[in-house]
């Protein structure tokens, strides 16, 4: 893997207000991506979603807690800090957001620049939320992205297949691969990943939704080891 990678973490924090799918496995997975990344000497960025305790600068609609501030992600508390088993280290960077994608009032794009970034290793929580809004981002921008689908995860695996295939369908710069073969891209050693090869490639009607499912399953089995 070439030195232009950085890997993005994606709001892997004490938040514990939803119940996710599969996060010891995740965090695992994102523990050993982040340990070869520092091997690798790639660049390391951490996202922690916080909004201001007293609820200035949250979106409107966005759920509130009694005393009008956030009821998650509230600044100030032990909720907004990344978990403990990812630490940043003292000269990994850590940009903090108030809404879901990375690159929203945030000075991410610039910071990648500056370091020649272009493409991003991207995992993180939620997939159907703050993953794919900054992916989509990431996109746009002009960046390659390749999403780490067992080191992201959300509420539910309907939510997290919907979002992979949504992904894979509409982002052209995308490659989704497992942790397994992410760890040896970063190793400089041969690995597999999935790269759609048409728009819609994994269209489906809702009755298809658990078929569509096991064929994006199928095509990133080929990739394991």
């Amino acid at each position: 893997m070439n030195n232009n990678n950085a890997l993005l973490i994606i709001d892997m924090q004490q938040e514990d207000g939803f119940v996710l799918e599969n996060f010891d496995t995740v965090v695992a997975n994102t523990t050993a991506l982040l340990e070869s990344a520092r091997r690798q000497r790639v660049p390391v960025i951490y996202t922690r979603h916080i909004n201001q305790a007293d609820g200035s600068d949250m979106p409107r609609g966005e759920p509130r807690a009694a005393d009008g501030g956030p009821s998650s992600y509230r600044a100030g508390t032990r909720q907004v800090e990344i978990l403990e088993q990812l630490a940043p280290l003292p000269d990994e960077q850590v940009l903090d957001k108030g809404r879901y994608s990375a690159f929203h009032c945030t000075d991410l794009d610039a910071r990648l620049k500056a370091q020649g970034v272009d493409t991003l290793i991207v995992c993180g929580v939620l997939t159907d939320v703050c993953v794919l809004s900054s992916v989509f981002d990431a996109f746009a921008l002009g960046y390659h992205v390749r999403l780490v689908s067992d080191a992201c995860t959300t509420t539910t695996l309907a939510g997290h297949y919907s979002a992979l295939l949504i992904m894979a369908n509409w982002v052209y710069s995308l490659e989704i691969l497992t942790s397994a073969q992410c760890l040896h891209a970063l190793e400089s050693r041969d690995y597999l990943s999935l790269i759609p090869e048409s728009p819609d490639l994994f269209a489906h009607q809702p009755h298809e939704f658990e078929s569509t499912i096991a064929r994006l399953q199928t095509h990133l089995a080929r990739t394991q080891e």
